[in-house]
């Protein structure tokens, strides 16, 4: 449950980065047209996040159920010209509009293999589809004053331990905002304004308490420097508000964060992410009991050796075949659905490795520290648990649009916290471990 409320509807490494999803595609009059479509099929060794006690059958059975998972995902993103077709054309004045709308869809089946013979039962009603779609409009790309608006859904799948879809923690996620840009002059210095709206709303009736609306404010600038270096800027206020928050003991915040760093290539193969500022959550009541509010430092340091040397001189600059390892360490808080908020330090390395034109492998491991204040309606001191994650993914291309692929993730929460709902305790303990073979076809 101790989430933030926008989450990523689909966890596949391609659908997370559209380096990895897109091929060449196919070329429709002003238009580029990217279809794709994605097969798996692997094990889930506890997709309902069951701790190894967890009594939550009729018959007292306890323990995680074990599924053979099976997942097809087609996708179809539409966009204007890329920059690559457009570079063969150089003549060409640069466009006033740029266009990007994406649609993809994961339907997920299970065959239970192990575990209780109620949850084995329950596994199959947790047959279903998530997806996102996404709108993108950028005005006057490059232009002194430019602007974009972007708006989207998704529905996100995310199972409970009670292992009954209609008792899961599945919700749909509406998200819009507009950003004006000013880039004045060479284009080293640039300003932004934007707003932000993002819902989450929980289809489960028992969790409808947790629905909630937040509405954001955002400015952040960038300077360049130095050829290789920019300082930025970063502030954002947000307003959160729960629709059941008076019945159901949730109470609305104004999280407000700022941050200020420098992004830069040491050389063209070493860059430094450093940045540093300050959060504070804003409860518009104080919890019973004195939940505290989270007002501490925040922050990001990174160290990426790029394996391809960076042709640019922007750090950020990133295509596929720029392979990179990085590691880094981020602290930032997030509203709770335990209580009123999670603080997290996590540390962190990720590599991504293009080599032969043929083989990519994407790897992302980390370790944090989930630090909750206390919590008197639950009657829990200040809590800490450590959430570990990591992941490996590996794709052969037989063709530019055509591969073989295998995944493996691990993730594990290590709590001593057991909270009590309806008189049957439930511990937040869990571990899980999948892994998929499949192929992906991709234009």
């Amino acid at each position: 449950m101790a989430v933030p409320a926008v989450a990523a509807a689909q966890d596949q490494v391609w659908l997370k980065d559209r380096r990895y999803t897109e091929g060449i595609g196919y070329r429709v009059g002003d238009f580029e047209l990217h279809p794709g479509a994605a097969a798996e099929f692997g094990y889930d060794s506890n997709y309902f996040h069951r701790g190894p006690n967890d009594n939550k059958e009729p018959s007292g059975e306890s323990g995680p159920v074990g599924a053979l998972r099976f997942r097809i995902t087609p996708s179809l993103t539409l966009s204007t010209l890329s920059k690559q077709r457009l570079e063969s054309a150089p003549s060409a004045s640069p466009p006033d509009f740029e266009f990007r709308a994406s649609v993809a869809a994961t339907y997920n089946d299970f065959i239970p293999v192990s575990g209780p013979a109620g949850g084995k039962a329950d596994m199959a009603t947790n047959r279903n589809v998530g997806g996102t779609l996404d709108l993108q409009l950028s005005i006057l790309p490059g232009r002194p004053w430019s602007g974009t608006i972007a708006a989207g859904v998704a529905r996100s799948l995310t199972p409970s331990d009670q292992g009954l879809s209609s008792q899961s923690f599945n919700r749909v996620i509406p998200h819009a905002n507009a950003e004006l840009v000013w880039t004045p002059g060479r284009g080293l210095f640039d300003w932004r304004l934007g707003y932000g709206f993002t819902g989450t709303f929980f289809e489960a009736s028992t969790f409808g308490k947790l629905t909630n609306i937040q509405n954001q404010i955002e400015t952040r600038g960038r300077w360049r420097f130095l050829p290789r270096t920019a300082l930025f800027y970063d502030a954002k206020l947000g307003f959160i508000s729960y629709t059941a928050a008076s019945a159901q003991g949730k109470t609305g915040s104004h999280p407000l964060r700022s941050t200020i760093g420098v992004n830069g290539l040491v050389t063209s193969s070493f860059s430094v992410l450093a940045a540093v500022g300050w959060g504070t959550s804003f409860y518009d009541t104080p919890a019973v009991g004195g939940d505290q509010n989270f007002n501490s430092v925040i922050g990001n340091l990174e160290l990426k050796w790029f394996i391809t040397p960076n042709p640019t001189t922007d750090p950020g600059a990133a295509t596929l075949a720029l392979s990179s390892l990085a590691v880094g360490f981020a602290r930032d808080f997030a509203d709770s659905y335990i209580g009123t908020y999670f603080e997290r330090d996590r540390a962190y390395a990720n590599l991504s490795y293009f080599f032969g034109g043929r083989f990519l492998v994407v790897a992302d491991a980390g370790v944090a520290p989930i630090i909750y204040p206390p919590n008197a309606s639950l009657n829990l001191p200040s809590t800490t648990d450590i959430r570990v994650d990591g992941s490996v993914f590996g794709e052969y291309r037989f063709k530019d649009s055509f591969g073989l692929n295998a995944t493996v993730k691990y993730g594990q929460n290590i709590s001593g916290t057991t909270i009590t709902t309806d008189g049957i305790p439930d511990s937040l303990a869990w571990q899980q471990i999948e892994a998929y073979l499949g192929f992906r076809w991709f234009m």
